[in-house]
């Protein structure tokens, strides 16, 4: 008869003289558990089992725990950190204390119980419960602390609001859900230092959390000093410090990094977020990419399918052109078509107005059987959103079907047109074409925001389109190096960060044209979002110092300790950062990468359980010379109304 690890170790503990006793086995039945029967922990020896035959060898056992709930004062259901194990409590006089202990401590308080691992009888087993075929009888018990009545259920059915978990966490953090998301991401990071550190020779190095104000990139936190005027800034990121390690000889650097950026709050970033920070001297993208394609494949979690390597690879061109975006969800279709060649003796005026401009083009897309899921408020939404962000026109065009809901251009469709977009993009009948027209990278956003925005749609209404159980690695690459910048379209910007080499064939375009020169820039997708980016860097000292001040017009003074640096023998180097947060959200299925973060911030950047930000004493900020400037009455109402507590909020 097969027994798992866990029972194996209480029978061989059990089983040990010890003077004319037994030694308690202090919570040895729970510490294999699962933690629920669909999702296992991965690496746990977590099995199903038949109860031993002889269940009086297995003496006593004392677990502690929270009472997860009561059945007629006859069962308790005992929850630690690992899973459930079912209690029968005492009916008869003997042991009345024991009784009334368990039957009246609250949900949720702690208890500590002695008994004896049973067998539960024919018919009553649970085959839900990994521990469903067993049960303790109980001949003690003692109530190490009762509970107040909990502000909700600890129960991952039951729906509680983002505010109210947030504002417990730390019962939020009792969840099964929120225990399995946890443990996963420790048990993941441990892989990867294990991979990095015993199978790659990495060194694992902490950078500082006080720095200096860089240029460019995200927002930075500004800390006071003592010295007047004089501010540390949280890193972003430990970019400059794991360059200035290639440049001090330690080759192979990684860090599970702490990085803050004060820009706001969106749904997948927080003011404080981990990355797993990796540079390396003498490689190129490609060896970058191999580390960690294995890097994942070695710390992917053992519940979920193994991961195929090589990841596909795209350019950052093929990417826009083909699903309006750079980061792609390859998990379905609905590939954006150019279809201007099929139009170019088009009777229709504005799409003969896009043809003839510089970059004007006629994009397509096909949504499958929309004809069958979107309702005409779902195509008016969808050219009112167009019209709005953009600026563009969308023709929903029903090839198949004779229902061109505010499409009166259609007729001017000529026969032979409608065949070719037929062949073209496979249309089959129900499907629906949305068409636009204009500047390439405006029409291929714009299809790229409606592709997913139809996705939703065609999902909320029964079609599925994405296989949640599937992970779709893609690398993107071939990056512009500059952008142009948002407010001033004429000055540069950096599209990674300032430090990312130019593409080699492209480096004499940097002193002519360098608005057309490819990066060595290279970013890791999921899913459809961005999980890692990173680039081969500039070690040339005078390459850095002209990218800095003559394309980016940034202030030299302040990089002048890495410049230095790079003058000094600086080896070639290149690495990429994940964001831990964001991969461990994408591999649980959580909704928000709040819920794989112990203790994460609201929406807002508030946290709710303890009240930070908060205000601090006019005499606690003399030391740092710091005056507060208090908004006037005005600006405090726009405050509060946008304040997390605040009832319109």
């Amino acid at each position: 008869m097969y027994f798992p690890s866990w029972l194996s170790q209480l029978w061989r503990g059990l089983s040990r003289p010890l003077g004319s006793t037994t030694q308690p086995i202090w919570g040895s039945l729970f510490r294999s558990l699962v933690l629920s029967s669909q999702r296992r922990i991965p690496g746990e020896n977590c099995k199903e089992f038949s109860p031993p035959n002889n269940t009086s060898a297995c003496q006593e056992v004392t677990l502690c725990g929270w009472i997860q709930y009561r059945r007629q004062n006859v069962f308790l259901v005992l929850r630690d950190f690992h899973g459930l194990v079912q209690i029968v409590i005492p009916q008869d006089e003997s042991p009345a204390s024991v009784k009334k202990i368990l039957c009246e401590a609250p949900v949720e308080s702690v208890v500590q119980v002695s008994g004896t691992v049973i067998s539960r009888p024919p018919g009553q087993e649970n085959p839900k419960m990994p521990t469903g075929e067993i049960e303790i009888k109980v001949k003690t018990a003692k109530l190490l602390n009762p509970s107040k009545k909990l502000p909700f259920e600890i129960k991952d059915f039951v729906k509680k609001t983002e505010t109210l978990r947030l504002q417990y966490r730390y019962l939020d953090l009792r969840s099964f859900q929120m225990q399995y998301n946890l443990r996963l991401r420790s048990q993941m990071v441990m892989k990867m230092r294990e991979y990095l550190c015993n199978l790659h020779g990495f060194v694992d190095i902490e950078t500082p959390t006080l720095f200096k104000r860089t240029p460019g990139g995200a927002k930075e936190f500004l800390v006071p000093s003592r010295e007047p005027g004089k501010f540390y800034s949280l890193p972003q990121s430990p970019q400059q410090f794991k360059q200035l390690l290639m440049v001090g000889g330690l080759d192979r650097y990684f860090q599970v990094a702490r990085c803050y950026r004060d820009e706001g709050s969106k749904p997948d970033r927080q003011p404080e977020f981990t990355q797993i920070d990796i540079e390396m001297s003498f490689v190129d993208q490609s060896g970058i990419q191999s580390l960690i394609e294995g890097l994942l494949q070695y710390s992917w979690p053992s519940d979920k399918d193994p991961l195929l390597v090589p990841f596909p690879s795209m350019t950052f061109a093929e990417a826009l052109a083909t699903y309006g975006t750079d980061k792609p969800d390859t998990r379905f279709g609905m590939k954006i078509i150019d279809i201007s060649d099929k139009f170019r003796n088009t009777e229709i005026g504005f799409l003969q107005d896009a043809l003839s401009k510089p970059q004007g083009t006629i994009k397509a897309m096909c949504v499958p059987e929309g004809a069958k899921y979107l309702k005409r408020r779902d195509i008016e939404s969808i050219q009112k959103f167009a019209a709005d962000h953009f600026n563009q026109e969308v023709l929903p065009v029903f090839l198949k079907t004779n229902r061109n809901w505010n499409s009166p251009v259609a007729k001017f469709i000529m026969e032979e047109q409608r065949l070719e977009l037929t062949r073209l993009m496979e249309i089959q009948e129900e499907d629906v074409i949305l068409l636009t027209a204009g500047e390439h990278k405006k029409a291929c956003s714009l299809l790229g925001k409606l592709r997913l925005e139809c996705a939703d749609l065609l999902e909320m209404r029964g079609m599925v389109l994405r296989d949640t159980s599937l992970f779709s690695f893609l690398w993107v690459v071939d990056f512009p190096l500059f952008l142009p910048k948002e407010e001033n379209p004429r000055e540069l910007e950096s599209t990674h960060h300032p430090f990312t080499a130019p593409h080699p064939s492209d480096i004499h375009l940097l002193y002519t044209e360098p608005e057309k020169v490819r990066s060595q820039h290279y970013d890791l997708v999921l899913n459809g979002s961005e999980i890692g980016g990173g680039s081969i860097r500039i070690h040339d000292a005078e390459l850095q110092r002209y990218i800095l001040a003559t394309l980016l017009k940034e202030d030299v003074k302040l990089l002048s300790h890495l410049l230095q640096a790079l003058e000094y023998g600086a080896p070639p180097h290149g690495g990429i950062a994940l964001g831990l947060d964001r991969l461990i959200c994408l591999v649980t299925g959580a909704p928000s990468i709040r819920d794989v973060i112990a203790f994460p911030k609201s929406f807002r950047g508030h946290d709710l359980m303890s009240s930070a930000p908060d205000s601090v004493p006019p005499e606690e900020l003399k030391p740092y010379h710091i005056q507060i400037s208090w908004p006037t009455d005005s600006e405090s109402e726009k405050s509060s109304l946008n304040h997390p507590h605040h009832p319109k909020s």
